[in-house]
């Protein structure tokens, strides 16, 4: 059986506006993996925001790339940054936030933040 990269998944096109500054954002409220330690699924969502520079992240190959994290047994602080570096390197955006905000579980929530600054975007 051949596993396929899940940034294989990920496609883009051309953004329409790359002189203009502006904000991306996407949400996925029904985002599903699962605990590597328990083996029980975990829910959440999962918001991505960024500023493309000349290409922008195709949503119907997005939910693919998400789908592809339902069966995966991974910990909320790679899947986020797994996510980021993903995308950041299929789009390669001015900069990207992605947040991963998780359901409770045993009575505690998670939230992870990870961000990418393209090379020369960084603020001075």
């Amino acid at each position: 059986m051949t596993t396929q990269d899940p940034k294989a998944l990920l496609e883009t096109f051309a953004n329409p506006h790359p002189n203009r500054e502006y904000e991306i954002e996407i949400n996925c409220p029904e985002f599903t993996s699962v605990c590597p330690v328990t083996g029980q699924p975990d829910y959440g969502t999962v918001t991505i925001t960024y500023s493309p520079d000349q290409k922008c992240v195709e949503l119907k190959s997005l939910k693919f790339y998400i789908q592809s994290y339902r069966n995966k047994g991974i910990f909320y602080e790679k899947l986020t940054n797994d996510i980021l570096n993903d995308l950041s390197a299929v789009i390669e955006p001015k900069w990207m936030l992605v947040t991963g905000d998780f359901n409770a579980r045993g009575g505690i929530t998670t939230r992870v933040t990870a961000e990418y600054i393209a090379e020369g975007m960084e603020e001075e």
